[in-house]
């Protein structure tokens, strides 16, 4: 048992969970807050009785025009916007799974989510529509094309995208969206129950071609309450929703969740910290979710004094281990810790979250709500005591059932443990005395140099403390005397060009970490490649060093 019992104080150990399709949660709190407002679009509201009207108009559109069964997978293809948020629902409320996809996706990779999930209907805003449109008749057979201007109903004098401003255009061959809407076709019944499945999103694709996680609305149920509780949300919280919701992350603690709660949500389609800070302090958001590119860039804007954000009362994120000292100036701004957490594609989002009574710094958290959690030997999958590192096994409500038609992959995913079926994370961690949770890397993302393992999140973490610094990715590089040396691709802060050299940060990485660990090469580059949902692509980094050497 831990030395120190970390689990929040007020919050039971186990979550009923209601016995609902996912879209239900919507009908609730339209009965419960019809003119409260669900959306802020820049300053465009959408209420929760609007919404709920439009998903049902979509629902009707997805089975008498597209024809659209219960069960079958529809593709929803668009960035952060009210039709996104809308066309969830308005698939859920035609019975319907829906597959969420990256908008950065190009022609050849949509194809293999078409494929894969057998979609044959697909929602797409206008400015993306060329790259989907060579599918139809390859699989696609329906598109329904959203203009974001269409929700741009109020004056603002916000930063508004282009491509969000942009009029609408007629595409043909396929269905706008302001045509469904006016053609208002009524779905049949709500049939589909909490073991059916509900969403469909794919994994980063980093070790292969994308996999479909199987999730059910059991599963997305489990996550969406269990983080309203957790962090103690209701219907008067306003959330900034600008993580991307394709990803689980966004889609459950920035969407749903809010949802259910009756929350409001202020949605950008894309990440700006002068709008974001502007939306803020207008709306008051007291609960954002953040990554770590995006608060570094944030708490380095040079006006952010400028703006009030003292609504703020929580600040929470995961993904990868939020470096002491970007922690640091957040506190040091608001007052607030980062609350950090963890989970996958594969589980719906969160397994483990800090305590908000007793968050720690760089740490996954613990295990939430009816949450197994293990550490395991990855060679023989024995069980290994508090304090050594070895692969995360999870049990619980939230894990997939599977991957969408590869049994193959499914079978190695899970292993049998205790008599329960445990998920196979990929990640290395160990247990401390409290029985918290910290990441010592992925599973396959280990550094040998001269005998001694190299974790590149540690060196990454501690590099930030460079000031120069702004963002780091360590990899390894052939070395022909130790096997293996520490390399690490650094972006300098605005200004730093010419002021610091390569040699500069090998110099004072040495001084500041152990010799073996220290990169022996930087090499400095203007970005750092990044997924869709802003995690740094370190595998794409490290498969161009090797294929250079």
């Amino acid at each position: 048992m831990p030395a120190h019992d970390a689990w929040p104080p007020a919050l039971p150990r186990h979550l009923t969970l209601p016995e609902t399709n996912v879209f239900h949660n919507a009908a609730v709190s339209a009965a419960r807050f019809p003119d409260k407002p669900f959306i802020v679009f820049y300053d465009s509201v959408i209420t929760y009785a609007r919404f709920l009207r439009e998903t049902e108009a979509i629902a009707g559109t997805l089975q008498q025009a597209c024809g659209v069964r219960a069960g079958d997978r529809v593709l929803l293809y668009m960035q952060n916007s009210p039709q996104w948020a809308l066309a969830f629902y308005g698939i859920l409320r035609a019975n319907a799974v829906v597959v969420p996809v990256n908008p950065m996706n190009r022609t050849d990779e949509l194809r293999h989510y078409v494929a894969d999930a057998g979609a044959t209907t697909a929602f797409v805003p206008q400015d993306l529509a060329d790259q989907m449109l060579p599918l139809m008749g390859d699989g696609l057979r329906h598109l329904i094309v959203a203009t974001y201007s269409d929700y741009l109903t109020e004056p603002t004098d916000l930063a508004v995208p282009e491509f969000v401003a942009a009029p609408r255009r007629a595409i043909p061959g396929t269905i706008a969206w302001h045509d469904m809407l006016e053609r208002a076709l009524v779905p049949g019944p709500l049939t589909q129950g909490p073991d059916d499945l509900c969403v469909m999103p794919y994994t980063s694709g980093t070790t292969g071609r994308p996999k479909g996680c199987m999730h059910t609305h059991r599963n997305l149920m489990s996550t969406l309450v269990g983080g309203i509780h957790w962090f103690w949300r209701n219907q008067d919280a306003v959330f900034l929703t600008v993580l991307p919701l394709f990803h689980v992350t966004a889609l459950v603690g920035s969407f749903h969740g809010p949802l259910y709660a009756g929350a409001t949500i202020a949605i950008l389609p894309r990440w700006d910290r002068d709008t974001a800070a502007a939306m803020m302090q207008r709306y008051r958001v007291n609960t954002w979710q953040a990554i770590t590119t995006m608060l570094v860039d944030f708490l380095g804007h040079p006006r952010l004094s400028d703006y009030d954000l003292s609504s703020l009362r929580i600040v929470r994120g995961g993904g990868a281990a939020m470096p002491a000292a970007v922690a640091q100036r957040l506190q040091e701004l608001t007052g607030l810790p980062y609350v950090e957490g963890y989970g996958m594609s594969e589980t719906m989002a969160a397994t483990h979250i800090n305590p908000l009574h007793a968050p720690k710094a760089q740490c996954l958290g613990i295990p939430v709500f009816d949450v197994d959690a293990r550490i395991v030997a990855p060679e023989t999958l024995q069980e290994l005591p508090q304090g050594e590192t070895g692969e995360i096994i999870v049990h619980g409500p939230q894990v997939m059932r599977g991957y969408w038609n590869d049994p193959e992959a499914t079978a190695a995913a899970f292993i049998e443990h205790d008599g329960k079926r445990f998920l196979r994370t990929g990640d290395l961690a160990q247990v401390d005395a409290d029985g918290y949770f910290f990441m010592v890397d992925r599973l396959k993302r280990m550094i040998n140099a001269s005998g001694y393992k190299v974790w590149p999140a540690e060196v990454e973490a501690l590099m930030y403390r460079h000031p120069a610094i702004l963002e780091a990715c360590v990899i390894g590089a052939k070395d022909a005397r130790r096997g293996e040396t520490v390399k690490a691709y650094v972006v300098l802060r605005e200004g730093q060009a010419g002021q610091v050299s390569e040699a500069d940060i090998v110099a004072w990485s040495h001084e500041h970490m152990a010799v073996y660990k220290s990169p022996r090469i930087v090499e400095f580059v203007a970005a750092l490649p990044k997924s869709g949902s802003g995690k740094v692509l370190w595998r794409q980094l490290q498969e161009e060093e090797d294929a250079r050497r």
